[in-house]
């Protein structure tokens, strides 16, 4: 039998960039930072990102406030959200009230619908948000588009947003491969990340391979699915043995074996308690290749999609 270390999480960082190369240590306080995922712009992103749910109330966006704060008091920096779940306003409430230096903060948000221009949409996101800049702008869906070429030109204003400075860095969400091949023809700045559905039982065939021949980092959001929507299946056990092994829980497994991978991660907790643990317990250990490879074999047994099951077909794993 192999033995394997576990990393001391009182000494311990893990590195990656979106081309695969393996993660570096660094020196760390007695909580060991969450890892970072260095993009294809140079910009370093976090890998835990923690998200927000929907707000089309007020009462709605008292709870994303809450909730966000819960999440950057949890010792979360970057923060995920979207135009099209209204759930920007209350993240600028938090940020604000948080008493968190913007600078230490990392933003995420999307775009779903362009009325008017890219333009338009972001600065009111801006606004929304109550910042001057976002780290990272995605688009949301593909179907944002309606033709190839209107794809190029919504990818053209995203692209002008980032020369202006009030974004970070650039990328979508939702892509399949012919989508990120259609911007990539004319594109000047290749989007630095890919935000998908992804788990054991969602892994998109060939796209992660894709992106990292084109230097594209991928994020998973809804990475925990294989617990929270998809039991019984193929990786139950090995979750609940990996998470005996380790010490841990089986969440905390599901994320390392996407993290382990250099995929970044999107996910949430009502639970306090919770979010402490995972902040203290991610980072002090790191699956092996042979575990990552069982979860990965044992999870194309299953699939299961939890969005946009209206656009793919019951049996299409892109």
């Amino acid at each position: 039998m192999i033995m394997y270390t576990q990393v001391d999480s009182n000494d311990a960082r893990f590195r990656s960039d979106a081309s695969g190369v393996g993660p570096k240590q660094t020196s760390s306080s007695s909580v060991a930072p969450l890892p970072t995922l260095k993009l294809n712009d140079g910009n370093e992103m976090p890998m835990v990102a923690y998200g927000l749910g929907m707000a089309f109330s007020q009462a709605d966006t008292e709870h994303i406030v809450n909730s966000a704060l819960r999440g950057i008091r949890g010792g979360f920096n970057h923060l995920d959200a979207a135009e099209a779940y209204g759930n920007e306003k209350g993240l600028g409430i938090a940020i604000r009230n948080s008493g968190v230096p913007r600078s230490q903060l990392y933003i995420t948000t999307k775009v779903w619908t362009v009325a008017t221009t890219v333009k338009a949409a972001f600065e009111a996101s801006l606004e929304r948000l109550g910042v001057d800049y976002v780290d990272l702008y995605l688009v949301g869906w593909p179907q944002i588009a309606d033709t190839p070429d209107r794809l190029q030109q919504i990818w053209a204003e995203v692209e002008a947003i980032k020369q202006s400075g009030k974004a970070k860095s650039i990328g979508v969400s939702n892509f399949l491969q012919d989508h990120l091949q259609t911007i990539l023809k004319t594109a000047k700045i290749k989007p630095a990340v890919n935000q998908i559905e992804y788990h054991p039982y969602l892994q998109h065939g060939n796209l992660i391979d894709f992106h990292r021949q084109n230097g594209i980092a991928t994020a998973a959001y809804s990475p925990l699915t294989a617990i929270t929507k998809a039991r019984p299946g193929p990786v139950d056990g090995i979750f609940a043995s990996l998470a005996r092994k380790y010490g841990v829980s089986d969440a905390e497994i599901a994320l390392r074996w996407a993290i382990d991978q250099d995929i970044a991660v999107v996910t949430t907790s009502t639970s306090e308690e919770r979010l402490y643990s995972l902040r203290r317990k991610l980072p002090s250990f790191k699956l092996t290749s042979s575990e990552i490879a069982e979860i990965t074999e044992l999870g194309k047994r299953k699939h299961f999609r939890g969005f946009f099951n209206d656009i793919f077909a019951p049996e299409d794993r892109r």
